[in-house]
């Protein structure tokens, strides 16, 4: 932020290239909200905020600063969204505590054609267990299969954590034992989701 401010002293004028490392630099920093309003009033002033890149690493870091409101406002306004639009928005509720939003703005995205991604899918999945929506996430899952994400670690792993906090161990193990390999993250959720079901002796087994 302070080279930024120094440039413009400098008579140096920010491209979009500029704005995008900015925002992800408020982003990044806790309490930026106040910089990040600044530097999208200096982008609106240049002419670049029709930017889909610069409109979706706003709406990312409006969430990342916590103004949910802020990021929809930005996400709205925009006259073109992709993948990455509706990806940071869903991740932006899941992360301010609002599951059930993020849910019907994954509905509302494949309303309007556009294809999730392993991320999006993520998100999703966190949005159904932050809610405890077995039965939406079992939806999800069935589009994941289809789309042929089941076999991506991150995906698997978030599938074997909505199934463990949506209560459903059987689940969440058959995931688990269909992963072609496991990381850190899958013993971790899979261990976590039999103790959280009393299962004490299975998660010393499978540790």
């Amino acid at each position: 932020m302070q080279l930024f401010e120094q440039m413009q002293r400098e008579g140096v004028r920010p491209n979009k290239f500029t704005f995008v490392q900015v925002i992800k630099a408020c982003a990044a920093g806790l309490g930026r909200l106040e910089d990040g309003r600044l530097v999208h009033e200096q982008l609106i002033q240049s002419g670049c905020e029709s930017n889909v890149f610069l409109e979706n690493s706003m709406v990312d870091m409006y969430a990342k600063c916590g103004s949910i409101e802020d990021a929809c406002r930005v996400f709205n306004k925009m006259p073109a969204r992709d993948v990455v639009s509706w990806t940071v928005i869903i991740l932006g509720h899941v992360k301010c505590g609002q599951g059930h939003k993020a849910l019907k703005l994954f509905r509302q995205m494949q309303q309007e054609g556009v294809q999730p991604n392993s991320v999006t899918f993520v998100g999703v999945l966190n949005a159904c267990a932050s809610v405890v929506a077995l039965e939406d996430g079992r939806c999800v899952h069935q589009q994941i299969v289809e789309c042929g994400w089941d076999s991506n670690v991150f995906v698997a792993n978030s599938l074997v954590g909505m199934y463990a906090k949506c209560g459903s161990i059987e689940d969440a193990l058959r995931v688990f034992n269909k992963m072609p390999f496991h990381d850190l993250v899958s013993w971790n959720a899979m261990i976590l989701g039999y103790v959280q079901f009393g299962q004490g002796q299975k998660a010393l087994e499978l540790f």
